[in-house]
């Protein structure tokens, strides 16, 4: 993996850059649209491609694991042909999804041992067996294994918890030397600062993450209730220790705003169900603010879903249509909204970026903040 610096905001600590992998190039800031189960929900892999036109989409590695299972996926020869998806992968490790299951899970110094959401069978995860999950996924970048720590937490857990995070860091990072590429290409790996709300738990993980030398790196255990303000102030603490020549992702972050405020402050890569998961229920994020389409108010206006909207299915349908099939729960309201939301946040990025290189960044976020912080 190779990442390409181009230029540095004036008025801010926001980026513009580039990232190569065996599958293509990554331009950042970029959002990454989530691919929970091999598949970004009620999206066809062409509607993604050629409407939303990500360079990068997130898989899961707790939920391909259980199904359809590693081992199809490594007879298939790996994610990117089992789902027909010829750009870049990223896959989490699973840690996260083992925080949310809370009541089925135990967290040791071995690893996690777990509940199936599924079938309640049981099974572990250590940081050696998800790197060689991981392999098999055939993701071009893939996570460290790591405890995602609840908000709030009391500061002893939280440390406890960031000390343990780094060993298992160090067992990932020996485990990948043992372990080859499962295909014809190579991985990146990320590791993932922790360490809650608290600063200098914060700083000192950062240090810790910084000095492993990986390829990027990712700021995880935000966005799980904290308030904005601590996770900016979180995000500012790490980017100004994490170094400028690797890639900076923030997991599971945001919405529209956070990302925007996010990017200011050093960070180049995100992930969030946020614009599939609002939009499965009605919600559509947009410059001028965001509508719930299942609003009366909706149900005679003929006017497009979005004038400025970047995808096919802004202009071609109306909001009194897109608030006739929710009414009706047609299914292809969820797969309109759905690429309307992915393809807004895609904008957002890239719109993102050409501000940066342009040196108006700072005055154009600062606008886009105020109006999308609206209920039209």
């Amino acid at each position: 993996m190779e990442f390409n610096l181009q230029h540095k905001d004036l008025q801010s600590k926001a980026r513009a850059a580039t990232i190569a992998t065996d599958h293509g190039t990554i331009e950042t800031p970029i959002f990454m649209p989530v691919g929970t189960v091999a598949s970004v929900k009620a999206v066809h892999q062409r509607e993604l491609k050629e409407d939303i036109d990500p360079d990068i989409i997130l898989g899961n590695t707790y939920h391909l694991y259980l199904r359809p299972k590693t081992e199809i996926l490594k007879k298939a020869g790996g994610l990117h042909k089992f789902m027909g998806w010829d750009r870049n992968i990223l896959t989490d490790s699973g840690g996260y999804q083992v925080y949310s299951l809370s009541g089925n899970r135990k967290i040791k110094e071995e690893g996690v041992k777990f509940k199936s959401h599924i079938d309640g069978s049981l099974h572990t995860f250590t940081p050696e067996n998800v790197m060689e999950i991981q392999r098999d996924i055939g993701g071009d970048i893939i996570m460290a294994f790591d405890e995602c720590t609840p908000y709030p937490c009391d500061y002893n857990y939280a440390k406890r918890s960031m000390h343990m995070t780094h060993r298992w860091l160090d067992r990932c990072l020996a485990h990948l030397k043992r372990t080859p590429f499962s295909y014809d290409y190579t991985q990146a790996f990320f590791p993932i600062v922790q360490g809650s709300t608290y600063r200098e738990l914060r700083m000192q993980s950062a240090e810790y993450i910084a000095g492993v030398g990986a390829e990027g790196n990712a700021i995880g255990g935000l966005s799980v209730g904290e308030p904005a303000e601590e996770m900016y102030a979180m995000t500012e603490v790490v980017c100004d220790i994490l170094p400028e020549d690797k890639p900076r992702y923030l997991m599971g972050v945001g919405t529209p705003i956070n990302i925007l405020e996010n990017i200011a402050l050093g960070v180049d890569m995100f992930d969030c169900v946020m614009p599939t998961r609002n939009a499965r229920n009605g919600m559509l994020f947009t410059a001028q603010g965001t509508i719930n389409i299942k609003n009366k108010k909706w149900e005679a206006d003929f006017s497009p879903i979005d004038e400025m909207g970047i995808t096919f299915v802004d202009t071609e349908y109306s909001k009194a249509y897109l608030r006739h099939l929710f009414v009706a729960n047609e299914y292809l309201g969820k797969q309109i909204a759905t690429i309307h939301n992915l393809g807004f946040y895609l904008w957002l990025v890239r719109e993102a970026r050409k501000r940066i290189l342009a040196g108006d960044f700072i005055p154009w976020k600062n606008g886009m903040v105020n109006q999308m912080d609206k209920r039209l």
